[in-house]
């Protein structure tokens, strides 16, 4: 998906929100487990109820991972699902040396269809640039995250700044806001305003917002540019609203809760 295909899709639904299917097969509603891919049947459910709502989902591969060779099976066909109308994210955390990043990226890019695979920089230029090869996919680079480990290196100081800074003025020049998103943390929200600074075109992923405490409305005003420039990730308040037999139901319910205030803050940037 292009950067124009995807503001267009935030202008028509009104909606910067990706729905995040973590989906954790220990902790989804006990009535799936009889299924024959009870994890298959849940990501199903949720996506039927949220698509309306949402422009993205965001899959992290661990959850998938841990399952194995079905596991697997069971994140092809969930994107397979989701099909071409919505901004897909394969949450990976990828990079290596160029020539193992090159195979990272025809995983995610050619045997499986994402739209974007999120890209860890600590090794530099040539394990990035590889997923900045294919036309109308995206790397999403870590910047500055949530957790509590951020403060190890991303906000130590590096040369006239903060290691973080550092990351995003050299990665935002190894590809283009056409091609390049970089992951902020909702808990940072203070950081927004200098981070906007240093990258004033490019879009954001941003988790943290919902079970782990980030406001929507602080990340909006701080945050978007005249394209938005945001997508906000909520994953365990949606998918995990309810564990009964209305997990679907209650998942559309809060994702349209979501979108309706994102409406509102879409007037900030005239969309």
């Amino acid at each position: 998906m292009t950067r124009a295909q995807l503001v267009e899709q935030i202008r028509q639904k009104q909606s910067y929100l990706c729905v995040g299917l973590d989906s954790d097969i220990t902790k989804i509603p006990a009535h799936l487990l009889t299924e024959a891919d009870p994890v298959l049947a849940f990501n199903k459910a949720i996506i039927d109820a949220t698509r309306t709502y949402c422009v993205s989902y965001k899959i992290n591969t661990a959850f998938y991972e841990s399952m194995g060779v079905k596991g697997w099976q069971t994140l092809e066909d969930t994107v397979k699902y989701i099909g071409t109308s919505h901004f897909t994210i394969a949450d990976a955390k990828r990079g290596d040396i160029g020539n193992t990043s090159d195979q990272y990226a025809k995983a995610f890019f050619e045997a499986l269809p994402f739209d974007s695979v999120t890209v860890a920089p600590y090794m530099g230029e040539d394990s990035v640039k590889p997923f900045l090869q294919h036309p109308g996919k995206w790397a999403i680079v870590l910047g500055l995250t949530s957790n509590k480990g951020a403060q190890d290196f991303e906000l130590k100081q590096a040369g006239d700044g903060l290691l973080y800074e550092q990351v995003l003025k050299t990665v935002s020049n190894w590809g283009s806001p056409e091609n390049t998103m970089f992951v902020v943390g909702a808990t940072q929200a203070d950081s927004f305003i200098n981070i906007r600074k240093l990258t004033p075109d490019h879009f954001y992923l941003v988790p943290g917002v919902g079970a782990q405490g980030g406001s929507l409305k602080e990340i909006s005003e701080k945050a978007m540019n005249k394209d938005c420039g945001i997508l906000v990730n909520a994953s365990r308040a949606i998918i995990f609203a309810s564990s009964g037999t209305d997990f679907a139901e209650r998942a559309g319910e809060v994702a349209k809760e979501y979108q309706e205030e994102m409406s509102q803050y879409l007037s900030l940037c005239g969309l």
